[in-house]
């Protein structure tokens, strides 16, 4: 109960910290998009694209929060825990397409056309930036501190809380390219300082859709729990007096902190089916103790001299042997 208290504990601070970056976004994007159509300004259009693309995506984020936590039923007898995962992925395919590409289109399109713009149109623009690298940086600030609270970067295996920070890190990243890109824009007359700054923009929205894209991928296939936790896992098993040996650990995420649990052991001869049941159960309430985040745990029991009979040479048509 307290684990579960304490993962609903720190889903509520994720929650805050997606809600502060969507009310940033929001508005960023509202006075980024105005002052890039007065002003013509590619960069900064594609920054009003890259704080739609974030706002869309913090929205999938808090979807991702509420349906991941539903309990399991029979349709998914597993539990929705990989939803955090599949909501991840659309946010990276969102970075993708709206920000990335877009950001693309408008660096190209500048070179092609090129841009005119106004002093006042410079101004406003560079006061526009200047107030979004301000609300970026409170919302990036806001999510570091999470993560520092949490654990450090061991929480960053939140992919609603990863993708905040990505998020947020780039769009400083991205505000701050813009504005050098105007800058430079406004003091040599040359648009090309801009356009590459967009496309400088669209480089970086890529590269983060990517990272963030091949880390949902890897977790919605079936990634195994961390090393450590499946060699305590090992561990736990090798320490039980009824275990002869253990023949492999297979682990598979199917949560932010939950994970499955299929283990091959050899049990110790001589135990009969009632005492194997007994002795089945009670290992697996161990592990469940010592390691909560072992959701479901099922126990394959191998008898070795059999398996390893199956697999001889004789057995398998292979030739040789000692």
């Amino acid at each position: 109960m307290s684990g579960t208290s304490s993962n609903t504990h720190a889903d509520r601070k994720t929650r805050l910290t997606v809600l502060v970056a969507l009310a940033a976004n929001l508005l960023i994007a509202v006075a980024k998009a105005v002052g890039g159509l007065a002003a013509g300004s590619p960069a900064l259009l594609s920054e009003a694209a890259h704080s739609v693309a974030d706002s869309l995506n913090e929205v999938f984020l808090l979807a991702a929060l509420r349906r991941s936590r539903r309990p399991a039923d029979r349709r998914h007898p597993f539990g929705y825990g990989k939803e955090r995962f599949f909501w991840s992925l659309l946010a990276a395919v969102g970075i993708f397409v709206m920000g990335g590409c877009f950001s693309f289109f408008q660096g190209v399109e500048a070179l092609r056309s090129g841009a005119d713009e106004t002093l006042s149109g410079y101004v406003a623009g560079l006061i526009v930036l200047g107030v979004a690298f301000l609300a970026e940086g409170v919302s990036l600030v806001r999510a570091l501190y999470q993560v520092r609270r949490q654990g450090g970067t061991a929480t960053m295996r939140d992919p609603a809380l990863r993708t905040v920070v990505a998020e947020d890190g780039t769009a400083v990243l991205g505000v701050t390219l813009a504005a050098i890109g105007m800058a430079l824009h406004m003091v040599t007359g040359s648009v090309v300082w801009e356009a590459s700054a967009s496309l400088a923009i669209g480089a970086l929205l890529v590269y983060v859709a990517y990272r963030l894209g091949r880390e949902a991928r890897d977790q919605l296939i079936g990634e195994a729990a961390d090393p450590e936790t499946s060699e305590r896992i090992r561990a736990l098993l090798d320490a039980q007096p009824e275990i002869d040996s253990v023949e492999g650990v297979f682990t598979m995420k199917m949560g932010l902190d939950t994970a499955l649990v299929a283990a091959r052991v050899d049990l110790a001869p001589g135990m009969d089916s009632e005492r194997v049941e007994e002795v089945a159960v009670r290992i697996k309430r161990a592990v469940a103790r010592e390691i909560p985040e072992t959701g479901e745990i099922f126990l394959d029991v191998t008898d070795r001299p059999a398996r390893e009979e199956r697999e001889s040479p004789a057995a398998t048509g292979e030739r040789g042997g000692a």
